[in-house]
């Protein structure tokens, strides 16, 4: 089993979060697709950025978590962490992944609807027979960009998930998001370049990393022999100039970015 390392570092402390990268097959043997969303500028966070879908822990995922933890060899935080990206999934693009049942186009849609009102997963999968299947999805990265001067930080878990052809609909929740759009990895990267998208630092990362695979499975293999690190930007300078750098040993292909570059999202 992938798990995280525990930060140990003193300062404030981030706010769990977890989000799913989300795979389909590209038609003519193209890369991959990935699911991204482009955030409401009104957002706290990375509003108008386009990031993965996913939200923070809410205290209903840790107490679901603690019972999955039970029956698995997941710790419940752990649990809590992937449940959290599962409901997110599911509220903000309408997908049922990590889920095992009977789910259909208009039975998901329904669950989300149902989720709309009560916050809550459990109550969900009791409503509709369903269970949780986190093996659907694979721990893939830890990201904690911690910063004295920024009041709200997010301690964010990535998991990798695949939807295989993709021939499913989905559509923004109306509420965090205002677009929804696949695109390969290497697609969102060069968007960023003509500045038709905008792109966090560890978004940018993660897309670069995630271009170096021709499929899911080159993914998922890579996440799986890599042990998940919590990976927390630090500014170094080099050639008199501050850059903004992370592990190097992590699994991504670029390890820094001028921090004048990084300001400009």
């Amino acid at each position: 089993m992938t798990t995280t390392d525990t930060i140990r570092d003193s300062g404030p402390q981030g706010i769990p979060a977890a989000t799913i990268i989300i795979f389909r097959n590209a038609p003519n043997g193209a890369p991959p697709e990935v699911l991204m969303t482009v955030r409401s500028r009104n957002m706290t966070f990375a509003g108008g950025m386009a990031v993965f879908p996913g939200g923070r822990v809410d205290p209903a995922d840790y107490a679901l978590g603690e019972e999955v933890a039970e029956a698995s060899d997941l710790t419940a935080d752990e649990a809590a962490h992937q449940i959290a990206a599962v409901r997110e999934t599911l509220e903000e693009t309408g997908l049922a992944l990590g889920l095992a049942g009977d789910i259909d186009a208009a039975r998901a849609a329904d669950a989300r609807a149902m989720l709309a009102e009560t916050g809550a997963l459990a109550p969900v999968l009791e409503a509709f027979g369903w269970t949780l299947n986190l093996a659907q999805i694979t721990p893939f990265a830890r990201w904690f960009p911690k910063n004295e001067a920024i009041a709200r930080v997010y301690d964010t878990r990535f998991y990798l998930a695949n939807l295989g052809t993709g021939a499913v609909d989905v559509s923004i929740d109306h509420a965090e998001n205002t677009h929804l759009f696949w695109t390969s990895a290497q697609g969102a990267l060069d968007a960023a370049e003509r500045g038709d998208i905008q792109l966090i630092f560890p978004t940018r990362r993660n897309l670069e990393r995630l271009a170096l695979f021709a499929s899911y499975e080159e993914a998922r293999a890579q996440a799986e022999a890599i042990p998940v690190r919590t990976i927390m930007p630090q500014v170094v300078e080099q050639d008199g100039k501050p850059w903004l750098t992370i592990l190097a040993d992590a699994g991504y292909p670029v390890t820094g970015e001028l921090l004048e570059n990084v300001a400009r999202g």
